[in-house]
């Protein structure tokens, strides 16, 4: 997994369709990575799903599983389909593999963006909930995992609970915290390479 690296992009002629979720408290804010990052791929011709999930403040897990369900049925078939969730949203897509959520097996690529550990969801009640599953399944598609090597959300490391457990890639950042505009994760170049790689 490279997500240091910068090139420049040009159209593609075989567009990829891809999924950006958002994560809690998030409203979309034009300084978040997410939001650059859907406005680069929308140019360069591609399909973007970047939806405002209901109720960010105090999400509701049945509620934002039937919104994932719904918005992966978006995705165009016969191109690539690429789904990218931050924070909740990174734990979210757990919850959907492990139900077996319509539309999951369908996403060639996925990447898990600063999860939150179980042991800070569960001392928020709003998102309490989102507290992951027992991670005794196997993940569809490529799955890899970045995450901050000092973020608050989960002070425990990404890959100790999530990259080992799951059996996946993991990409560790220095001083990325919750990669998110609070550590200087607006525009992201390196996160364009990894989508259009």
């Amino acid at each position: 997994m490279t997500l240091t690296t910068h090139t420049t992009h040009t159209t593609h002629t075989t567009p990829r369709g891809f999924l950006i979720l958002h994560g809690w408290q998030n409203r979309r804010p034009k300084t978040h990575w997410q939001h650059w990052l859907a406005d680069r791929l929308t140019g360069l011709g591609h399909q973007v799903v970047y939806p405002q999930l209901p109720d960010p403040d105090a999400p509701d897990l049945e509620t934002w599983l039937a919104e994932l369900s719904r918005h992966l049925r978006e995705l165009r078939p016969g191109a690539e389909r690429v789904l990218l969730a931050h924070s909740a949203s990174a734990v979210l897509w757990l919850h959907a593999v492990a139900r077996g959520l319509p539309g999951v097996p369908d996403i060639d690529r996925v990447l898990l963006v600063a999860p939150p550990s179980a042991s800070v969801l569960v001392q928020h009640p709003e998102i309490a909930r989102f507290a992951p599953p027992a991670l005794d399944f196997a993940l569809p598609g490529r799955t890899e995992l970045i995450a901050g090597d000092d973020d608050p959300y989960c002070p425990e490391g990404a890959g100790t609970v999530y990259g080992d457990p799951l059996n996946i890639p993991t990409r560790t950042v220095r001083g990325g915290a919750h990669l998110d505009p609070d550590a200087g994760y607006g525009p992201w170049p390196a996160m364009l390479d990894w989508c259009l790689s």
